[in-house]
């Protein structure tokens, strides 16, 4: 089925591997910058939309020469031209892998026809709604998004970024939880004539978005909202189901459109309803800039694919199991969360796509906050704890923040955004220069009063390993076009990954069997469930049945 080899039989690997032991293991960020200075200018790479600097990553020229060899020889060229063809490379599933379609100007995709008349039905209502807000006799104030994982993810994290664009009239509120709480939460804060929800469920059938949704069908109708077609609208192929529920206006997607890369798509409709068409569509156009980078630029220059091969010889020959993103600026706030599904879910598998069990590790943990308030919770373990853990910053060079109130209080947020971007290159510069315990000991030669450690001591704790590799991104401002080519790019270099490990990144069996199992149990949570069908299960279910049902 996979026509290239497997990533751990080919040369390039083997290669990698000597390099490894041979300059890679003890290499030292700081020798490398006295060797040679122009690491920035040499390990800087420019795609639309975005700079990275690499060179605070521990690599050199001949790892990257390594690395782009284990691309060719692993087909990452071959599959990613498969994947912008329709191909069905989704092998386990037989599909076609298209989120890159619902991006691209009309005429130059597969499916371009049916693609571009969703698109234009679902930004002509987004408009719509937008008028309502503005007023009228039945103005709209909360939009609500029912949805879960790709379904939510990718638009609350958009809305929160581009919140500066947003209608300032609309407050938009997105619900994913099954928990009763999470939506509960939601409706206090509104009335049903004032709300508009959003179902976003592919096939309608989604546990918890179904759910959540028939809890706010009988909170709206207890509430004497009005006909539900006037305030309910599903994003999902099911129409039939839909209407079963009282929707009768939908936008559709298709198969080819995974939950993770979604945003692009019906799902991304609060997206549009916040910030508008137009700038909906430069949020497209953004990602369709980077899709063409990728497509097109050669693996050396190919900056998707160089974050993709960085991460693979990160987590297979350093051996770094987890990877941590800190986005300086607060409408990345939910961005980590986005890339922990958009990795996690993607490259969390065990065997290659010919079902062979890996003998390597696939994707590591993903996870981060925003600085600066990182810095004050989990910054600690990556300066002084015992594992190496590489670190993504995201700085936007540019605020957009206003509070009104003047000269006075615009020189203060423009003060606010310098030190933020302070924070976060002194962040990525302490992790690389480190503190030696004599640079501590020299700081503070005599132990603290009051204490009973001595100052040797005390510089000990005071000592920073340093030599800690970080990735630097900067975007000029944050705006829907510059988001767009940064959400396309942690999408591709995902794709590279996962096609250097031999992997189908777009399938997600792995969420399937918890789901089975929870179908199973809910009836024996029932009231009136038989005990002695409860006791079919595992002894630890069993007695946690019996403690939850008294």
């Amino acid at each position: 089925m996979n026509r290239f080899p497997r990533c751990d039989a080919t040369a390039a690997w083997a290669a990698l591997r000597g390099h490894f032991e041979a300059h890679g293991r003890e290499f030292d960020l700081r020798e490398a910058f006295a060797r040679d200075p122009s690491r920035f200018e040499r390990f800087g790479v420019e795609a639309p939309e975005v700079f990275v600097d690499l060179s605070k990553n521990l690599v050199d020229a001949a790892t990257l020469h390594f690395l782009a060899d284990l691309a060719r020889e692993c087909g990452v060229e071959a599959l990613r031209d498969a994947m912008f063809a329709g191909a069905a490379i989704n092998n386990t599933e037989g599909r076609a892998v298209l989120h890159t379609a619902l991006r691209t100007p009309p005429g130059k995709a597969p499916l371009s026809a049916e693609v571009h008349g969703v698109l234009d039905a679902m930004l002509g209502f987004a408009e719509a709604v937008r008028v309502r807000a503005a007023g009228g006799e039945r103005p709209l104030r909360h939009i609500v998004n029912i949805g879960i994982g790709g379904s939510d993810l990718g638009p609350q994290m958009a809305v929160a970024a581009l919140a500066q664009y947003a209608d300032p009239q609309l407050a938009f509120h997105f619900v994913s939880n099954v928990d009763g709480h999470d939506i509960a939460s939601v409706l206090r804060q509104t009335t049903p004539a004032e709300t508009l929800f959003i179902v976003a469920s592919k096939t309608f059938t989604t546990q918890e978005t179904i759910a959540n949704a028939e809890t706010a069908k009988a909170w709206f109708l207890a509430g004497g909202g009005g006909p539900i077609e006037d305030h309910f609208v599903a994003a999902t192929s099911n129409v039939d189901a839909a209407a079963r529920f009282g929707i009768s206006r939908t936008f559709g997607f298709w198969d080819w459109v995974g939950g993770r890369y979604s945003l692009w798509s019906a799902i991304g409709l609060p997206i549009a309803i916040a910030i508008g068409a137009d700038p909906f569509r430069a949020l497209l156009a953004g990602a369709h800039a980077m899709d063409e980078h990728f497509a097109s630029a050669p693996v050396e220059k190919n900056l998707p694919m160089l974050l993709g091969l960085v991460d693979v010889w990160y987590r297979n020959f350093h051996g770094f199991t987890s990877r941590s993103v800190a986005p300086y600026h607060h409408g990345l706030k939910r961005l980590p969360a986005f890339l922990q599904q958009l990795e996690m879910e993607s490259n969390g598998k065990r065997v290659d796509r010919d079902g062979h069990a890996l003998t390597y590790g696939t994707s590591p943990v993903v996870w981060g906050e925003p600085g600066t308030n990182g810095q004050h919770a989990y910054f600690q373990m990556l300066h002084q704890g015992t594992d190496t853990i590489p670190v993504e910053f995201i700085l936007v060079r540019e605020s957009d923040a206003s509070a009104g109130g003047g000269t006075d209080v615009r020189d203060a947020l423009a003060r606010q955004q310098r030190m933020l971007l302070a924070n976060g290159l002194a962040q990525a510069q302490a992790l690389m220069l480190g503190r030696s315990a004599a640079e501590a000991l020299a700081e503070h030669p005599a132990a603290v009063a009051g204490s009973s450690i001595d100052a040797a001591t005390l510089a000990a704790h005071r000592t920073f390993p340093g030599n800690r590799p970080s990735t630097t991104v900067l975007l000029d401002r944050l705006t829907p076009r510059s988001l767009g080519a940064l959400i396309a790019l942690c999408e591709h270099r995902v794709f590279t990954s996962g096609a250097i490990w031999g992997i189908d990144s777009f399938d997600q069996w792995g969420v399937e069997l918890g789901k089975e199992l929870g179908a199973r149990l809910l009836p024996l949570l029932e009231a009136g469930a038989n005990a002695t069908a409860a006791e079919a299960v595992d002894p630890s279910t069993a007695g946690l049945l019996r403690k939850l049902r008294r």
